[in-house]
């Protein structure tokens, strides 16, 4: 790409005279920032503000201050800057666009990155629309607002101010220019101890006096949505630190980040190889996860002894804690670094005396391993259960460990830059007989060097029907699917918030769904004669009707003698032939989370065994009406993982292969209800049929990891039933849960929901409630 002005003579012919001199000023400056496709960006940037005819000032902010912010983040944001100006000429004033280009350097340089910019610039197009007199008050003040906020805290405070002033003009201006005293109030319970902005500069010196290196380091919004950061942790091999520290029990905040940037130089400094996971389980990593944390810190104390006193007055457990693993967790970090800290627990007497033992072999993390898993089986003796979510390490400035775990998204090529001594893993394309002859590979792993590949799926000599790469190979997972959710107290929705990650279910044991038809042997017999009474019926004459194809001889009769006797005949003497057919497409949706696990009361069965129960028998009545039906199901891990099964498609018969799915069908994690609906009714849309119905069944509300307030995903879910009610899809919800009566009428409608106050009649109920749904 050109790098001289005169090659971009197409793109500026438009610009005034003195737009045009404006530009051949700031350009060498902007050629010393932007590479030619920033160039490129930053020319076509001023061209397309020009077309928007609002005047030369606004093209010139636009010249001067767009290379300042590519200098303070990147220029991979320029282009995102020129779009969010452009999308603001319909909503708003030049003079407000103006002053946001002119602000973007600041608001740029106080973020500090790419990804944070591009957040300011959408949170200033949703406050736009909520409180477009406050957006420019604000901005004059911005400079006083992100030295005192990060990007969470100066959203919720003008969200704050939208909502409180929505009407009143006069008072919202005075909100957002910091003329008020309940905006001074907000501004003052928003703001936060340390900005990372402010010491960045003084920790990366302070690393580098210790390691002799630089060290690079970017902030995490993680307060953006609450009042929380982040954990710090290191990826791409940068630091990753919270975008603000308070302070905490009398620790300044510039300490929390000394404290937590050294923990993560030490792990950079001394991890050499990654630690595989490979057979752990969460309780294991955990340990494993402590013993690899004080490893690295006794080697940098080993260096520098004044980190021991730094780390040591962030550790708060005591003997007293042991209620939880979690509480066990942090008592053995803390007896690992501090000496002084006395603990007299078996378990933790042991792990100091291992990890003591050890101290001449620390340079290899195979040390970490060998402890932690030798600690994690002692401590099953406590019988205390453990949480992966919940038993976490307290001290704030100790990372989440994703940095020396080797997974199946650890990068070959980074680590061998980054000096891993590691293989880069390979495919090779082999012959049947010797895939047969090396089949059975003890302890091969994702890790493995090389990966053996068949052209055709292999069977097993018994020829069980099933190949090997279904009892043991992974199910392949889809694309992911972004949807947005609606966020209640803002009345706005999130664009692609939440990702669904679609594969099919797993198989099983068909012999289950045998015998589930074999105990329910009876309600099938019973409901024979229902399922015949919806049938088709083919052509049907609708009678008394005033306006129709033919005259009903019967009512035009009776019509006749009323008439003869003096009486007011009938005018409906119309009939019409009506061909009746079933046009029905019905979706399934089942709620497979944790909770399913959970025994029936009085009964030795789950609500899971009662799920596939029910499915089995509906899915056999409406394989006998004959209508198109799939069955799927849904459980969650946050808003970036709702994992979405298909168990029968709607192109599929009910056979082997979608029985033996559900079969196998299992209860995990938690229930972000909206993302699946919305993903249920983007497969419903695709049906051609006139009907289309979306029955869920699930054992409570809407709830998920990353969500607090349990008002939220029952809003979102809301909104989702009314999304795909706009493509004609009706959903019907079958809750088990004996308190849904408090919100799901609120979420589906007064009469789009079922209570199951007896669980163990699922399996009669639902056959029956579809066949009343499709009458």
């Amino acid at each position: 790409m050109a790098i001289n002005l005169d090659d971009y003579a197409e793109y500026i012919e438009d610009l005034s005279e003195h737009s045009r001199g404006a530009l051949k000023s700031a350009w060498q400056d902007a050629v010393k920032v932007l590479s030619p496709r920033g160039l490129d960006n930053y020319i076509k940037g001023a061209g397309a503000l020009r077309r928007l005819g609002k005047g030369d000032s606004l093209v010139e902010t636009w010249i001067e201050h767009a290379p300042l912010v590519a200098k303070e983040v990147s220029e991979d944001v320029v282009g995102e800057l020129a779009t969010a100006a452009l999308t603001l000429a319909s909503k708003t004033s030049g003079v407000v666009i103006e002053l946001l280009l002119a602000t973007a350097p600041t608001a740029a340089k106080r973020l500090g990155d790419a990804q944070l910019f591009v957040n300011y610039l959408h949170f200033i197009n949703s406050l736009i629309a909520q409180a477009p007199r406050g957006v420019r008050p604000m901005l004059e003040k911005l400079d006083v607002l992100l030295q005192q906020l990060t990007l969470g805290g100066l959203r919720r405070w003008a969200l704050w101010g939208a909502h409180a002033h929505r009407t009143d003009y006069e008072a919202q201006i005075l909100y957002f220019a910091l003329e008020s005293k309940e905006s001074l109030a907000m501004l003052q319970k928003e703001r936060k101890g340390t900005l990372l902005v402010d010491v960045q500069r003084r920790i990366n010196m302070y690393l580098r006096a210790l390691w002799g290196r630089d060290f690079f380091m970017r902030p995490t919004s993680g307060d953006f949505e609450t009042r929380e950061g982040y954990k710090p942790f290191i990826e791409d091999y940068l630091l990753h630190l919270p975008d603000a520290f308070d302070d905490l029990d009398g620790v300044p905040g510039l300490e929390l980040y000394r404290a937590a940037a050294a923990h993560c130089a030490a792990h950079v400094v001394e991890t050499r190889t990654p630690i595989s996971a490979e057979a752990l389980n969460p309780l294991q990593m955990a340990v494993i996860s402590v013993i690899e944390d004080a490893r690295v810190e006794t080697l940098s104390i080993r260096r520098f002894p004044g980190l021991k006193m730094l780390w040591s007055k962030l550790h708060t457990a005591t003997p007293a804690m042991n209620a939880s693993v979690g509480d066990y967790l942090n008592r053995l970090a803390r007896a690992l670094l501090d000496d002084a800290y006395a603990d007299t627990d078996p378990w933790i007497a042991e792990g100091r005396a291992l990890f003591a033992r050890s101290l001449d072999a620390l340079c290899d993390n195979q040390i970490s391993w060998d402890i932690g898993v030798t600690l994690a089986h002692k401590l099953l003796d406590k019988r205390l259960p453990f949480n992966a979510r919940s038993d976490v390490l307290t001290a704030p400035y100790r990372d989440d460990n994703r940095y020396f775990w080797e997974f199946e998204e650890f990068d070959f090529d980074k680590a061998a830059n980054a000096g891993y001594e590691t293989i880069k893993q390979v495919r090779k394309h082999v012959s049947v007989m010797e895939m047969a002859n090396e089949i059975d590979v003890e302890n091969a792993g994702d890790d493995a060097e090389e990966i053996w590949v068949l052209d055709t799926e292999m069977f097993p000599y018994e020829d069980m029907g099933r190949s090997f790469n279904d009892m043991w190979g992974k199910e392949p997972q889809s694309e992911p699917f972004h949807y947005a959710e609606w966020d209640y107290q803002i009345q706005l929705e999130r664009p692609a918030w939440a990702t669904v990650l679609e594969r099919r279910g797993r198989t099983g044991e068909l012999a289950i769904i045998d015998a589930i038809a074999a105990q329910y042997k009876r309600e099938i017999h019973r409901m024979k004669f229902l399922l015949d009474a919806m049938q088709p019926q083919g052509v049907q004459r609708i009678r008394k009707l005033e306006d129709g194809d033919e005259i009903d001889i019967n009512a035009a009769v009776t019509g006749f003698i009323d008439m003869r006797m003096g009486h007011q005949p009938d005018p409906r003497i119309m009939m019409r032939s009506v061909r009746k057919t079933r046009d029905f497409s019905i979706l399934v949706l089942l709620d497979l989370s944790e909770s399913t696990n959970e025994k029936v009361a009085g009964q030795d069965y789950t609500v899971l065994d009662l799920t596939r129960q029910a499915c089995v028998l509906l899915a056999d009545a409406i394989s006998k009406v004959g209508d198109p039906f799939a069955i799927h199901g849904f459980c969650s891990d946050g808003r970036h993982e709702v994992q979405y099964l298909r168990f029968k498609d709607f192109d599929q018969e009910w056979s082997g292969e979608p029985k033996a799915r559900l079969a196998g069908m299992t209860g995990q994690l938690s229930t972000r209800m909206g993302a699946a609906i919305r993903h249920a009714g983007h497969h419903l849309k695709l049906q051609r049929s006139a009907k289309k119905l979306l029955i869920v069944i699930t054992d409570g509300e809407p709830a998920d990891i990353d969500v607090r307030d349990p008002q939220y995903l029952r809003f979102d879910t809301k909104k989702a039933v009314e999304d795909v009610a706009k493509h004609g899809v009706v959903t019907y919800c079958m809750s088990l849960d004996p308190r849904a009566d408090q919100y799901v009428s609120r979420i589906f409608g007064q009469k789009n929901f079922m209570v199951v106050d007896h669980v163990q009649r699922l399996p009669e109920k639902l056959p029956l409630l579809y066949a009343g749904l499709t009458r």
